[in-house]
């Protein structure tokens, strides 16, 4: 029996809190956005090498202490891990914002926060991945996820050209200042709810042992993550790396890496604000697939680009396939989580996606050096094709829905 999730009608609204809560989240995504511009724009004041470990600075402590975040999500309730996140990141981007006022950023000062940035997330987005399971009912939760997908892409976009904005009228400190604002509103949304979540016992060592024991018994997790790595070595450098890559082999210029980008998100958003109002595949394993092939097949299509315009249509179908599978995949993984383990299975979810990103960006990138983007390129739509027909033969596992997490 091919994996189900049920989809609420189109007619059937989300729930209020839900959706304040995503505005509050959403709004705290494009101040974060705005953020990372401002500060790879102060570090990259003090050279590359400085940029470069600013840059890396807040993506090792968020992946390495990502699993024990999921287990404190699981073990004090994702809502209460949320808000004391929120808090911390809100006292941490005031102080940066202090400290550029009156000391000015050295490399060092900008490192030292983007520790403590990286810190912090590793420990809120698990929770705030665990939300959403909490905050609706369980058929309406794919429609919830794609909303919030949505939301996201709709945050990078703005977020980025508005740190650029700040950063150049305001510095830093102006930019950290918006972020700060937006921490407020997230707080002023997550502090009224209220939910009900069965929490585990015991210390965070053995809760982390427990996350990956959880999904290794689990048929539908032990299929569905290694699905989401080899996407995200697949599908994600496809437009982030090779595409410009591809663009610059062509000498199409800095206009069509504009297009490149752009396409890219017209894809996702789209998609996503489609799942948003009709829902899902029934067959969530078949709109994995599918997703993942409809991605293949552009990345394809964007190896073999004639022009700069077709490049663009490539990366709409790459980002349209990313985001059905996203849609599709997001809502099997959260539904079959254990009511105890919601933390720590989104926790593991960011953390395989992230180390394969990690480890295919520098081996695509030295491929395309001696071989080529196009032919790496065409490395990934095969990896992808895989990926779809893997996805298409193994998520057959009913999930467990467990209602909303109650306890």
């Amino acid at each position: 029996m091919e994996t189900t999730v049920a989809t609420a009608t189109p007619a059937a609204a989300l729930p209020r809190t839900y959706l304040w809560w995503l505005a509050g989240t959403r709004a705290s995504a494009a101040g974060d956005a705005a953020l990372a511009t401002a500060l790879g724009w102060a570090a990259g004041a003090h050279g590359g090498t400085a940029a470069g470990l600013v840059l890396t600075a807040v993506t090792v402590p968020r992946t390495a202490l990502l699993l024990l975040g999921g287990a404190v999500a699981d073990r004090f309730g994702a809502r209460r891990t949320a808000l004391l996140g929120d808090t911390a990141m809100l006292a941490v981007v005031l102080a940066l914002a202090a400290v550029d006022r009156t000391a000015g950023s050295t490399p060092w000062t900008l490192l030292g926060f983007a520790l403590l940035i990286g810190t912090v997330d590793a420990f809120q987005l698990p929770a705030s991945g665990a939300l959403p399971r909490l905050l609706v009912a369980p058929d309406q939760l794919p429609r919830a996820l794609a909303l919030r997908q949505a939301g996201g892409q709709a945050a990078v976009l703005l977020g980025a050209p508005l740190g650029a904005f700040l950063v150049a009228g305001t510095g830093l400190a102006g930019a950290a200042v918006a972020d700060a604002a937006t921490f407020l509103a997230v707080l002023a949304v997550t502090l009224p709810l209220r939910v009900t979540q069965e929490r585990t016992g015991g210390g965070l060592p053995a809760g982390m042992a427990d996350g990956l024991r959880a999904v290794r018994t689990s048929r539908t997790l032990r299929a569905a993550l290694p699905v989401a790595a080899v996407a995200a070595a697949g599908v994600l450098p496809a437009v982030g790396l090779l595409g410009p890559l591809l663009l610059r082999a062509h000498g199409w210029g800095a206009g069509a890496a504009g297009l490149l980008a752009g396409g890219q998100a017209l894809g996702v958003l789209g998609v996503s604000l489609v799942a948003a109002r009709r829902g899902v595949l029934r067959r969530t394993g078949r709109g994995v697939a599918l997703g993942l092939a409809a991605a293949g097949l552009g990345t394809a299509a964007l190896a073999s680009a004639p022009s700069p315009a077709w490049a663009a249509a490539a990366a709409v179908a790459v980002g349209a396939g990313s985001s059905a599978f996203a849609c599709h995949l997001g809502p099997l993984v959260l539904a079959g989580a254990p009511a105890t383990h919601l933390g720590r299975v989104q926790a593991l979810l960011a953390l395989v996606q992230s180390a394969a990103l990690t480890a295919a960006n520098p081996a695509w990138g030295a491929l395309a050096g001696a071989f080529g983007p196009r032919a790496v390129l065409l490395g990934c739509a095969l990896l992808t094709g895989t990926a779809a027909a893997a996805a298409a033969r193994v998520l057959r596992e009913p999930p467990s829905t467990g209602g909303r997490g109650e306890g």
